[in-house]
């Protein structure tokens, strides 16, 4: 005699085939949720100009002082970023931005000019969102894991 069982299950196979589609649908509505960073609150020019130069000073700061210079004034103009991607870092919406720019180095004596140099920044804004920070990844850590060091844009 062959047992059926089908009698002792209080739903029909219909029914259960319903459920584990709308619960497939659910996960993969879920999955495929856009969890981007808007672009609406990138950085403006100013903030790129001034993350720029940033990053320039702790180029050039060390250079100065080791070659006991005086350090260069910076005049940074024609900023084009070519691409933005959005990433998250630590938690908070982050902004790789990369593109080109015009330098004017001010030293005592005289100006240099340099045109379409590239740049490749990091910037994030503050959880407050009143600050902006330039983030650069730590290159003496372990290639595993991504330490980053963040430097506070000055408004």
């Amino acid at each position: 005699m062959i047992a059926n069982f089908s009698s002792f299950l209080p739903f029909k196979k219909q029914d259960l085939i319903k459920s584990l589609l709308l619960l497939f649908l659910a996960f993969l509505l879920t999955a495929c949720q856009s969890s981007a960073v808007p672009l609406e609150f990138a950085p403006d020019g100013k903030i790129v100009q001034q993350a720029i130069a940033l990053q320039l000073e702790q180029r050039l700061n060390p250079l100065s002082e080791q070659l006991k210079t005086t350090k260069p004034r910076l005049n940074i103009n024609n900023i084009n970023v070519q691409n933005i991607d959005t990433v998250t870092i630590g938690d908070l919406p982050s902004y790789h931005l990369t593109g080109t720019y015009n330098l004017k180095l001010i030293l005592p004596r005289q100006e240099i000019k340099q045109n379409k140099n590239k740049f490749d920044v990091y910037l994030q804004r503050q959880a407050e969102g009143k600050t902006w920070r330039l983030l650069s990844k730590d290159n003496k850590t372990s290639k595993q894991e991504s330490v980053w060091k963040s430097y506070l844009i000055s408004m």
